[in-house]
């Protein structure tokens, strides 16, 4: 775990040395998710809010579509609160890292099939996400992005996602 903090510090310290351009505009999005953890696709919506130069306050929301196996049906979805910081920015591609808290919700649901009865149960966490991102920017009020990114929370999750931005 030493090992993984060093390296995790040494990324970070990496990624504020370089330079890289401003981002100016707030952008509001949406795109598809890939969580492994559920092996579920979700949909989800988020936004970007610059706050200085390289470094943007980026919360997002992925409802995980729901699932239902042997009679259990399971909702979950994820509340992030990101900041990306911008490290390389090139005419079509800005890359950035990924540094903020999850809050993940579980809903678990049985039905009652093979006479055990109804049960439901719920469980809310909170965890940590690291990961990147690019946007691609086509010179126009449409970006699109792709990210990834891991979920610090019990077993962990990760999270693969793409969509656009749109400039307001």
């Amino acid at each position: 775990m030493k090992k993984f903090n060093y390296s995790l510090v040494t990324a970070l310290i990496v990624m504020f040395s370089l330079n890289a351009s401003a981002q100016t505009e707030t952008k509001l999005g949406g795109f598809l998710a890939y969580g492994t953890e559920i092996e579920n696709l979700g949909i989800g919506a988020n936004a970007e809010f610059p706050i200085m130069e390289k470094l943007t306050i980026s919360p997002a929301f992925i409802f995980y579509l729901p699932k239902d196996e042997s009679g259990i049906k399971i909702n979950w979805f994820e509340v992030n609160a990101n900041a990306n910081y911008y490290f390389l920015a090139e005419d079509n591609l800005d890359i950035y890292g990924i540094a903020g808290l999850n809050y993940s919700s579980v809903k678990v649901k049985y039905d009652g099939s093979y006479g055990f009865g109804d049960f439901s149960a719920s469980d809310g966490r909170f965890g940590l996400n690291i990961g990147g991102g690019a946007n691609f920017n086509l010179n126009g009020s449409i970006t699109p992005f792709a990210e990834l990114k891991y979920v610090i929370i019990d077993e962990g999750q990760l999270v693969i996602a793409g969509g656009v931005k749109f400039n307001i």
